[in-house]
């Protein structure tokens, strides 16, 4: 692992440009207890926190779409949208 978290968040949100699109809030953490990023979006009202592995993460950061996230990025935003 030779990236920050910042450089992370970033490129997961070059990744998901419909991030910005919706303006969905992005954070992430390193839990060390577990050896995973926590990611919590938010929008308004809505909250979704997951997990991405280190090797998820890994994949990212080499331009390659995270698609256990991407999955609940999609879920995410169609429930905001449907509200």
């Amino acid at each position: 692992m030779g990236y920050s978290q910042v450089s992370l968040k970033d490129k997961i949100i070059e990744l998901y440009p419909e991030i910005v699109q919706h303006g969905v809030v992005v954070s992430l953490t390193f839990n060390e207890e577990l050896k995973t990023y926590d990611v919590s979006m938010k929008k308004d009202a809505h909250q979704l926190k997951t997990h991405l592995e280190t090797n998820d993460a890994d994949e990212c950061m080499d331009g390659k779409k995270c698609v256990h996230l991407g999955v609940q990025l999609k879920e995410f935003i169609d429930n905001f949208k449907q509200g």
